[in-house]
């Protein structure tokens, strides 16, 4: 396998066994960030939206009613198993799924109006390549609405989150800055703005939890948040139980 080729069945192999957390897990199921996402887009109701990296399928399932349709694509066949079994629970009937990749889309040019994706551009291995491939299957002048973790500015902050990523999630790529996005973002031809930014409070239990961390990725990840500096635990706002805190950040981009 090629080393894009092994990162991908890494996501499949990491996101198979515990898809059905990601349907159920209130850091996937609400948030204000999935109600901002909604608000950012342009509808008219006639839409055509791909949902990339669709996971358990909140966000195809809250675009699905105010457009015409919504297709939500995913790597993994479990993922587009909990999102048909949520859009069946909502009686959202305008919604397919396909398996596929976002750095080879599976369909003609200009095929969407809105491209959406939630909380999983950070396992794009070739971001750039994402990109120019989301760029391809919009129509001219069309919306890309995004929202993921972000990491801090600083290359310490920026290299500590990315190694916690790592550690609970082998197939983590990179958490980027907002400054990356918008650079990334206007190299594949879009116009992006930042919208707004969340805190994301994870409890360390739930967050190892959701994914199936192994116990010594565990045990390395509680090493880590105990001897990290105070300039850290400001930064990232752990507490006594390794709670701690993430940042979500909503793009909009418009394709010139």
């Amino acid at each position: 396998m090629t080393p894009a080729a092994d990162q991908k069945q890494a996501v499949r192999d990491q996101f198979g066994p515990v898809a059905a957390h990601y349907r159920t897990a209130s850091v996937h199921a609400a948030g204000p960030d999935l109600e901002a996402m909604l608000g950012a887009a342009t509808l008219r109701g006639d839409e055509r939206v791909l949902d990339v990296g669709c996971g358990g399928g909140h966000t195809a399932v809250a675009f699905a009613p105010r457009v015409a349709e919504v297709v939500a694509l995913d790597l993994t066949e479990q993922m587009l198993e909990q999102t048909l079994e949520l859009a069946g629970e909502r009686d959202v009937d305008n919604l397919t799924t396909r398996l596929g990749d976002v750095e080879a889309l599976p369909f003609e040019a200009a095929r969407f109006d809105i491209v959406t994706c939630r909380l999983c551009a950070h396992h794009f291995e070739r971001p750039a390549r994402a990109l120019a491939e989301i760029a391809r299957v919009l129509v001219p002048h069309g919306q890309l609405v995004l929202v993921d973790i972000v990491s801090p500015e600083t290359p310490m902050e920026a290299t500590f989150l990315n190694a916690i990523e790592i550690l609970r999630d082998p197939s983590h790529v990179r958490d980027h800055a907002i400054s990356e996005w918008l650079a990334m973002l206007g190299a594949a031809g879009f116009a992006p703005e930042v919208l707004n930014t969340w805190p994301l409070r994870q409890r360390f239990g739930d967050w190892v939890a959701r994914i199936g961390a192994s116990e010594a990725a565990m045990r390395a990840l509680e090493t880590l948040f105990d001897a990290a500096s105070e300039a850290l635990r400001e930064t990232f706002r752990i507490d006594a139980e390794r709670g701690f805190e993430l940042r979500n950040a909503l793009l909009y981009a418009r394709l010139g």
